[in-house]
């Protein structure tokens, strides 16, 4: 695997595919700069080793050159992280591009403006890839977030620079991190599958099943996994013709070894609100008019116990709807728990949109051993996809 690491920037120009597709409020103020912290590394090593770096990122999902989507909101901020002024040009393509590309020397950062401003971008579309080439001499992918689509600028360019590509820090760190979860994991390997679907999550569940010791089931998801073994539900969310699935599941995870922990009570609430009335409920027997919302005391205590004896864990989604500051204490309960397991040395891997807000809004961060930057790539190779993101660099 070729990385930052292994290549001398000295007087070259590095066109890096970051993911800067950060938050912005209504003054263009980025109001969640971790993608770009991330991406800091890359940059720095680059420019510290005497080369100049081309940015290049899409922001949101624009229809066509929206200004509301310009790249050039965030300049600052990333001049301000970066520690360096950072160039902006109107456009990734073309003469004002290149010429901008051309005049970049030695320790200077240019940022590019929103690549899907063109169509040809999420196209795939060689020659807008040919042009993007010509703004850098070496091609670096460190936007773990998009990998898993074969964009121009995030697979397609690469084929431009058949020596000269490589992997970014950021990219690097979230191969390496996966592949110790699904391949090098010392045992045992604990996965915690949160969230409301399983739908959303059976791919991956049949992915790790072989690779995993314990998979922990919780959150929304769990309701299905119970009213297929019968158990009385209330209003809690079900995805009733999942139902034959989540016995399939269990069935799989029985035949290959794998210990299963389901939640046993619940906190339900009789509306979904933060002023609902309250009742700890058996998991299996919810009252009628009543929906489960966050795990209860038993089960927090039996999935604390559990995280403690694993030595590698994958967290991706919440135990309960942790957005309403009544029903998150389950979730907390489990960050406490995975934070305590990697302070005495365990391995912990958290990914997935609403675990790695969940982590964020509630202090974990660096308190697990790493977090994931990617949602939908992250679910891609838990369900032991090759991103093309990934193999337009490996080939």
């Amino acid at each position: 695997m070729k990385t930052i690491q292994d290549i001398n920037f000295e007087g070259k120009k590095a066109l890096i595919r970051v993911d800067f597709n950060v938050p912005l409020d209504e003054n263009f103020n980025v109001t969640d700069a971790t993608r770009i912290q991330a991406a800091k590394p890359t940059i720095i090593k680059i420019l510290e080793d005497g080369g100049a770096a081309v940015l290049m990122s899409h922001l949101g999902r624009p229809k066509g050159a929206e200004d509301k989507f310009s790249l050039k909101h965030i300049a600052e901020k990333v001049s301000e992280i970066i520690g360096v002024s950072v160039k902006f040009v109107a456009n990734c393509v073309g003469a004002e591009a290149e010429e901008a590309a051309a005049n970049l020397q030695a320790g200077e950062v240019l940022l590019l403006e929103n690549l899907r401003f063109h169509g040809e971008e999420k196209a795939g579309d060689v020659a807008f890839a040919e042009q993007l080439s010509k703004l850098g001499d070496v091609y670096v992918n460190d936007a773990f977030g998009t990998a898993h689509r074969a964009h121009a600028s995030t697979t397609i360019v690469a084929q431009f620079f058949p020596e000269n590509k490589c992997f970014g820090a950021l990219l690097a760190q979230e191969i390496v991190s996966l592949k110790k979860i699904l391949e090098e994991g010392e045992k045992p390997v604990l996965a915690i599958l949160g969230g409301a679907k399983v739908s959303s999550k059976i791919t991956v569940i049949e992915n790790i099943l072989d690779k995993v010791d314990h998979l922990i089931i919780g959150g929304g998801m769990s309701f299905t996994f119970i009213k297929a073994q019968g158990g009385k539900i209330g209003m809690s969310i079900c995805e009733d013709d999942k139902q034959e699935l989540a016995l399939d599941i269990l069935k799989q995870a029985k035949e290959k070894g794998v210990q299963v922990h389901i939640p046993v009570d619940v906190i339900a609430a009789d509306d979904f609100s933060n002023d609902a009335n309250t009742q700890v409920c058996d998991i299996y027997d919810i009252p009628d008019g009543w929906e489960g919302v966050d795990a209860g005391p038993k089960t927090r205590e039996m999935f604390d116990k559990v995280v403690n004896e694993s030595k590698t864990i994958l967290w991706n989604g919440p135990l309960g709807v942790f957005e309403m500051e009544a029903f998150a204490n389950g979730t907390i309960a489990l960050g406490n728990s995975i934070a305590n397991a990697t302070k005495n040395g365990t391995f912990s891997l958290v990914g997935g949109g609403d675990s790695v807000a969940a982590v964020k809004q509630f202090g974990f961060a660096d308190k697990v051993s790493y977090v994931s930057t990617g949602g939908g790539a992250m679910l891609e190779s838990l369900e032991g996809k090759t991103l093309p993101g990934i193999e337009a660099i490996l080939k």
